[in-house]
């Protein structure tokens, strides 16, 4: 079967290692679960070791930050400037920067959150005045297709009020390639502050009426630098992908230029003229100096010992920005896999995204057969419980339009269960009907998300969700940008491997949100059994169903002055990735020496401001096969690259949900 094919139906060979597999010193004290995602990204992703997943530690601040907030039990919406914390936390996060912070969302801030964070900066200018280092502020978005970010027009909100004599540097990027943007959502200051989780940064979706609920988690110590490290993998592609002849040509062009190019990226730098137009790379040794860093060091230790925190594992995925590898994808088969009672799951959804108004999957999406085979393996091999909360569908928040902005990819709960069933099904085709009923009985929980029993605000309007968090056995969880329905994004999240932090966490969410949520309606044994046969994944072929007009229906949040949207672009790249297509099989036999992504930029910069790059293939070869012993490995000193096992692949848009006939995820 070719590597084309195993993306797309989720498959690829678990037994084939990636080469000199690795054993990370901080994988001690694992539990089963934890234990169990470190062996998979060992032996196929040990050459991202320290890129896109890394074993670690680190401390849980407080409760994990969920807006809104003070629901569970109120069948009362939230009050007026209910979440207002949320943006007024991260910006107090970001301004507590002394030597580097990186930012990343889907999108620009906006409203409350684009206020709050220009504050942060001004906090982060006036704390130059003494710095003796330049300080670093990094802010990285996705460059979605038909809305080029205008990088310019975020970095002048942000520096307003920022003198140009400040003692920092500030750089604002984007990037795409092909249908693969950023969707990792993080803020990391100085290796010790890291922020992480589900939200975005517009201020209709969470601080209006009729708010989505997120999950975000505010963590301290070394699993920050791990976040650092995934800004630099953005970081080098955008310099890399400017960096060309091309890039040299189109220095000047306009950001809403429409193009038919694969490959977009954007930099912005301030101030204009006296900093350098590629962001330098984090390293642990910059940020060693600070007092934030030296303040950690002292606060974890007691009686002469480092209190380093909790296990934590770092996961992560880059999309089509690398070829094969997906390692945050195994990560949580691994995770599901290795469940031995419980899975609870809170998701935006798990079948893609639809047609609008019907429950037809858009052409060439299809449902995520690796995820729904591990949970149902789970259930018949393990019998093992499934808890999970889903957006009620097409949920529209703020006051916007269904085409600005929404949640829920239309499915039911039916829907989802029977698509469970039917993973076991093919993998047991002997099991009867009636023992498939028990499952459905016993085993499947599935609710719409609700408060106080209830699953529409005072005006009529749905509930909408966007968390990404799943716990597993009730001592590991995860919590990150990465949703289970069929896309290929960048994305980052973290797994926290505490039984003790994961019940503070399951107390503070999961219970409320499931005492609030479940009633035992939304699965019926005989729908779920009688919908067995439908088939619910898309039809291969979606590019047609792209046009001009599809502009306005890709906006992840409604009209900004930060993104230049051409309709024309939208039907311009429609056409550049199905011309690119044609000519799959000579790039996939390119690619299987497994390309890599560069170690190190290269030469000396150009002055450009975006670059619009053909579609390219990695030209880096692959890492040659070593011995099957493991190989003992530094955290701090070895960085290596991967090649990886089967992964779950998708071709949809990243944007919000409510798009026609294009629709994409936050």
């Amino acid at each position: 079967m070719n590597s084309f094919v195993n993306k797309l139906l989720c498959k690829g060979d678990v037994d084939e290692s990636s080469g000199a597999e690795l054993w990370d010193e901080d994988a001690v004290g694992l539990t089963h679960v934890g234990e169990a995602v470190h062996q998979v990204l060992a032996r196929h992703h040990n050459n991202y070791h320290h890129k896109m997943w890394n074993v670690t530690s680190g401390k849980v601040v407080g409760s994990v930050h969920q807006t809104p907030m003070n629901v569970w039990g109120s069948s009362k919406d939230p009050k007026k400037n209910n979440d207002d914390w949320f943006p007024e936390k991260m910006a107090e996060i970001i301004g507590r920067t002394e030597k580097w912070c990186d930012i990343m969302s889907l999108g620009p801030p906006d409203g409350k959150f684009m206020t709050d964070f220009k504050a942060a900066i001004e906090k982060i200018a006036e704390r130059s005045k003494t710095a003796e280092d330049t300080i670093i502020v990094r802010l990285l978005v996705g460059n979605i297709v038909g809305m080029p970010v205008n990088c310019t027009a975020v970095l002048k909100a942000l520096t307003k009020d920022v003198p140009q004599k400040a003692n920092m540097r500030v750089w604002v990027g984007a990037w795409r390639k092909g249908f693969s943007w950023n969707h990792a959502k993080l803020i990391a200051v100085d290796g010790v502050y890291l922020h992480t989780g589900g939200h975005n940064l517009w201020d209709q979706h969470y601080l209006k009426n009729n708010p989505v609920h997120d999950l975000s988690i505010e963590l301290e110590g070394s699993v920050t630098r791990d976040g650092h490290r995934f800004a630099n993998l953005h970081w080098e592609f955008i310099e890399r992908n400017q960096r060309t002849c091309i890039g040299s040509c189109v220095d000047n062009m306009p950001d809403a230029m429409p193009t038919v190019l694969k490959t977009r990226v954007t930099v912005s730098e301030w101030p204009e003229g006296v900093a350098d137009t590629f962001p330098p790379m984090f390293t642990k040794a910059v940020v060693a100096k600070t007092a934030n860093y030296s303040r950690r060091n002292s606060t974890l230790e007691k009686d002469g010992v480092i209190d380093k925190g909790v296990p934590m594992i770092t996961i992560g995925r880059l999309g089509t920005m690398v070829y094969r590898h997906r390692s945050a994808d195994d990560a949580i088969i691994a995770m599901i896999n290795s469940s031995q009672k419980i899975i609870r799951l809170v998701l935006q959804d798990i079948g893609p995204v639809t047609v609008p108004g019907t429950k037809s999957a858009l052409p060439g999406l299809k449902w995520p057969k690796a995820y729904l085979a591990a949970i149902g393996e789970a259930i018949y091999q393990r019998g093992v419980d499934i808890e999970m909360v889903v957006s009620n569908p097409n949920s529209i928040p703020g006051g916007l339009k269904g085409t600005e902005a929404n949640y829920g990819n239309g499915w039911s709960c039916v829907d989802v269960a029977a698509e469970i069933i039917k993973s076991i099904k093919k993998k047991h085709a002997e099991v009867d009907d009636g023992k498939l009923r028990a499952m459905v009985i016993d085993n499947l929980r599935i609710c719409f998300l609700r408060h106080d029993k209830k699953g529409k605000y005072k005006d009529g309007k749905t509930i909408g969700l966007h968390s990404k968090h799943f716990i597993v056995d009730d001592v590991s969880t995860y919590i990150g940008s990465q949703n289970l329905y069929m896309c290929d994004l960048a994305e980052w999240g973290v797994v926290i491997d505490s039984e003790a932090e994961v019940k503070k966490i399951k107390e503070d969410y999961f219970d409320p949100m499931w005492a609030d949520s479940y009633t035992g309606e939304d699965v019926d044994v005989e729908k779920v059994m009688d919908g067995l046969k439908i088939d619910r994944d898309g039809e291969q072929t979606w590019l047609e169903y792209i046009r001009q007009n599809d502009a306005q229906h890709m906006m992840p949040h409604g009209p900004s002055e930060y993104l230049c949207v051409d309709e024309v672009e939208v039907h311009a790249a429609a056409v550049g990735v199905q011309s690119a297509e044609k000519g799959e099989a000579s790039q996939d036999k390119a690619d299987e020496a497994d390309t890599e992504m560069d170690e190190t930029p290269t030469p000396t910069p150009v002055s450009s401001k975006e670059v619009e790059e053909s579609p390219e293939v990695d030209t880096t070869s692959s890492p040659e096969k070593t011995p099957e012993n493991a190989t003992k490995t530094n955290v701090d000193n070895e960085v290596r690259q991967d090649s990886t096992c089967g992964v779950l692949c998708g071709i949809t848009d990243s944007m919000k949900l409510g798009m026609n006939p294009v629709k994409a995820s936050a």
